[in-house]
């Protein structure tokens, strides 16, 4: 995929700003919700360091983070607190557990303060949650409509990759949806984010938020994805990276540098706004 390099304009000083549930971020990039160390990390970390340096990185950066659940009950209880302790800069999301657990894990986000909450769907097969005897599914239609009516706190459902079921999440009342295929990781065969996006941006875009993940790596990546409908996108391993690396400062200095790159990006593209940016801006033979 390729953009359009154009420089007869005036777009000198490009706005990356948006608007999130009624914050402004610095820029459209927030950070995935990466968690469980202990799992997925060998314990180099601590699970407060590691969601600490996600979080407040964030923070410091002017954006947001997104934080996990998992087997262990820490994961999800450190995500509440780190997002607490920052003042609410942070949105949990949770398994596709039973309703009950859901419903608990919901009111837990609401008493921590948090801006929005979620659920990652396309974690519906996870075979580390059910041998750990948390047996996670797809939800109803019927189910999520009881959900998002249950909270007070925007509902975000992650894992869309199909406009039809954006369109269910947007009738059932959801406030923001993620395209995602769980980085790839949860079933085979299935096409990227990239490729679903602008349909599912037409059936959608403007009724919710439509954020979008996998495989960002530079400003021009994120570029790429606005350009195809997302408001905003989320990455993954490139966090965890500077979170390992840098804590705090680290993960900072990530975002500083994906600002930097997507705002040249759009000088050379004449985009004013990241949230101006239009399918035009992409190349088509």
């Amino acid at each position: 995929m390729q953009l359009n390099l154009r420089t007869l304009h005036a777009v000198s000083d490009p706005d990356l700003s948006i608007d999130i549930f009624g914050r402004r971020l610095a820029l459209p990039v927030l950070g995935a919700a990466v968690a469980g160390t202990k799992v997925n990390f060998g314990g180099r970390l601590s699970e407060w360091e590691f969601v600490w340096a996600q979080v407040k990185g964030a923070a410091v950066a002017g954006t947001l983070a997104l934080t996990g659940d998992g087997p262990l009950a820490e994961v999800y209880a450190t995500g509440l607190a780190v997002i607490k302790e920052v003042g609410g800069a942070g949105i949990p999301i949770i398994k596709p557990r039973s309703l009950k657990e859901i419903r608990a894990r919901i009111a837990q986000a609401e008493e921590a303060g948090a801006l929005a909450v979620g659920i990652d769907v396309d974690a519906a097969g996870l075979v580390n949650m059910r041998l750990a005897g948390q047996p996670v599914g797809p939800l109803t239609p019927a189910s999520l409509q009881e959900l998002c009516a249950a909270t007070r706190l925007p509902l975000v459902v992650k894992g869309i990759m199909t406009p039809d079921e954006a369109l269910l999440a947007y009738e059932a009342g959801a406030a923001g949806i993620v395209v995602s295929n769980h980085g790839g990781r949860a079933l085979d065969h299935t096409p990227g984010t990239a490729e679903v996006l602008p349909a599912i941006a037409r059936a959608v875009k403007g009724k919710l938020l439509l954020l979008a993940d996998g495989g960002v790596r530079s400003g021009v990546d994120v570029l790429k994805f606005l350009a195809l409908g997302a408001d905003a996108v989320l990455v993954g391993r490139p966090v965890v990276w500077a979170a390992f690396g840098g804590g705090v400062e680290g993960v900072a200095a990530l975002y500083a540098k994906l600002a930097e790159e997507l705002k040249v990006a759009m000088i050379l593209i004449g985009c004013p706004s990241a949230r101006g940016a239009r399918p035009e801006l992409i190349y088509q033979d």
